[in-house]
């Protein structure tokens, strides 16, 4: 009886609205990061932007908690929402922190594989994007959510590749202990952003199987 009552009920639908805008600002942080990656007296005022993206994104998740206390309907389940958000926030929160970290040790140069991780994350950022409003239609566009979320975990492969590689040659490279031990954070912090990009794919994936 509950169930064809919630049926009949309108649902508030910006839900998606929000995710879709967090995510946008998100790969604008991962542009901002990559074009960090390239190095150069340009880095300080990237690790700004990123900071700037984060606090946006703050401010959408906020929306998205608060939306969901107010909202008696909720086009998806509750727990569901509150799980895809913070998972989306955790990701650029995870890029700010990896700023953090460039921007205390005034690093203006990187390892190539750093580079190629910096251009994997806007990837995965991209599909992010293109991914969370299609979560509005999941009958519809199930199959292509789950091609998306399989291609994420692909690309968090590969990002686990470089940084076990970028870290092996800064071993054979780096006589010198600090560096090889900043260099050694810069790539874990980086695999983590992709790690938190996987913890979407899967918060989606999740919602796909409930719900379909």
């Amino acid at each position: 009886m509950l169930g064809w009552f919630r049926a009949l009920m309108p649902r508030e639908e910006r839900f998606f609205d929000l995710f879709t805008r967090h995510a946008q600002v998100t790969l604008a942080a991962a542009d901002a990061l990559r074009s960090l990656l390239k190095g150069g007296d340009s880095v300080p005022q990237y690790c700004r932007e990123i900071t700037v993206r984060e606090n946006e994104a703050d401010e959408i998740t906020r929306e998205v908690l608060t939306a969901l206390r107010r909202t008696f309907i909720t086009p998806l389940d509750r727990g569901d929402i509150k799980d895809l958000i913070t998972s989306m926030d955790d990701a650029i929160d995870q890029m700010n922190q990896t700023a953090k970290l460039i921007a205390l040790f005034e690093l203006r140069s990187f390892e190539p594989p750093m580079q190629e991780m910096g251009e994997i994350i806007v990837r995965a950022a991209k599909l992010n994007v293109a991914a969370v409003p299609l979560l509005g239609s999941l009958a519809k566009e199930a199959g292509q959510l789950h091609s998306m979320t399989e291609e994420i975990i692909r690309l968090e492969e590969q990002v686990d590749q470089l940084h076990d590689q970028g870290r092996k040659q800064l071993f054979q490279a780096h006589t010198d202990a600090i560096a090889f031990v900043i260099g050694t954070e810069v790539y874990d912090h980086l695999e983590s952003v992709m790690d938190r990009f996987e913890d979407v794919a899967n918060e989606i994936s999740g919602i796909v199987i409930e719900n379909v």
